[in-house]
């Protein structure tokens, strides 16, 4: 019988530590720590409904941690992500808010509408990439200003030019026609068509970084910026075209959250996907076959979090520090390599 590698010991190590950890904070919390867990992905797998509220978080939390791959693969930190999501629906709301869509078919003004959030997205993150290129601002500072530039934008959309017909309402802009909605699963705010769109463009960014020339300079740009100037490769094009991709992809996301699940504009409507994205990510140390799994498991405990006030009476805010504790311990067993000490492999 084969023994089990180095690599998926590591791995397993990491997991029974990150959990270890996780129920330790729950038992200090004052929350019954197997009860919390059970209830957390209970909320978030238990029916067909909580299945569908679990989808509706993974397919905007999958298309903004396949957008992080394209600007890690740069070695940026593109933290404005939340910043880009909110562009993106601010370009699609506006799109649709246009003095006459109906002048398009249904259809069609959706494909516009998703294709003006791009647009959205990527501008925004080109304006923190320029600023890293050529303003030498990190892009760490950049993402975080232009995330809360982007949430004064969104509420003075929502609370004046936008503002529903005789009231100025902080539950966002007028509803979207039916027209302009994209159909969900079930009749519920879950689209099969964001679905598609995540899973191609996480396809094709990973053939793009893994198979392309593209990817391969993006890589040597990352390894040493200075060589890769000397040998003609462009960095800051380089840098600014991973920026423009990634933000593409999380103002796409934009678009969905707002033709897809919330059909209209609403404050904080990028509902912290974009730092999430970041842990899920970061959970599974930037490979990308993994990444699909992470999403979902983040989604779930997203989903599941709703739960925690009504069977536990707990607030919701702690699967976000269960989401953090658990992200923690898994890099710290990683990096200290408990499964190699327990096999002796040194690598």
């Amino acid at each position: 019988m084969k023994s089990p590698s180095p690599a998926s010991i590591n791995i397993l190590s990491a997991l029974a530590l990150a959990l270890a950890v996780t129920l330790a904070v729950l038992f200090f919390a004052g929350a019954p720590p197997l009860t919390t867990l059970a209830v957390l992905f209970g909320g978030g797998l238990d029916s067909t409904a909580s299945l569908l509220k679990t989808f509706s978080s993974f397919i905007p939390l999958f298309l903004c941690a396949t957008a992080l791959l394209a600007t890690y693969a740069a070695g940026l930190w593109n933290i404005g992500v939340e910043g880009q999501i909110t562009l993106g629906a601010v370009f699609a709301a506006g799109f649709l808010r246009l003095p006459d869509p109906g002048s398009f078919p249904p259809v069609l003004a959706l494909i516009l509408a998703l294709a003006a959030a791009f647009a959205g997205g990527a501008l925004w993150a080109l304006l923190a990439g320029a600023l890293r290129v050529y303003g030498r601002v990190h892009e760490i500072f950049s993402g975080l200003g232009l995330n809360f530039a982007a949430t004064g934008v969104t509420l003075w959309l929502i609370l004046g030019p936008w503002k529903r017909a005789g009231m100025a309402s902080l539950s966002g802009t007028e509803p979207l026609p039916e027209a302009f909605r994209l159909p969900g699963f079930a009749g519920k705010p879950a689209s099969m068509a964001g679905l598609v769109l995540a899973v191609a463009a996480f396809v094709a960014v990973v053939w793009l970084l893994k198979r392309t020339t593209w990817g391969l300079r993006l890589a040597a740009v990352r390894q040493n910026l200075k060589a890769a100037r000397l040998i003609g490769l462009s960095p800051k094009r380089r840098l600014l075209e991973a920026m423009g991709l990634c933000g593409g992809l999380a103002g796409l996301a934009g678009g969905l959250l707002v033709t897809g699940l919330y059909h209209r504009l609403i404050p904080s409507i990028s509902g912290n996907f974009g730092y999430t994205a970041i842990l899920a990510v970061l959970m599974v140390s930037l490979a990308p076959v993994f990444v699909p799994v992470s999403c979902f498991f983040f989604a779930v405990l997203l989903a599941g979090a709703v739960q925690l006030p009504m069977a536990l009476e707990l607030d919701s805010s702690l699967s976000g520090v269960i989401q953090g504790v658990l992200v923690l311990a898994f890099l710290a067993a990683g990096r200290m390599g408990i499964g190699g000490r327990l096999t002796g492999d040194k690598t």
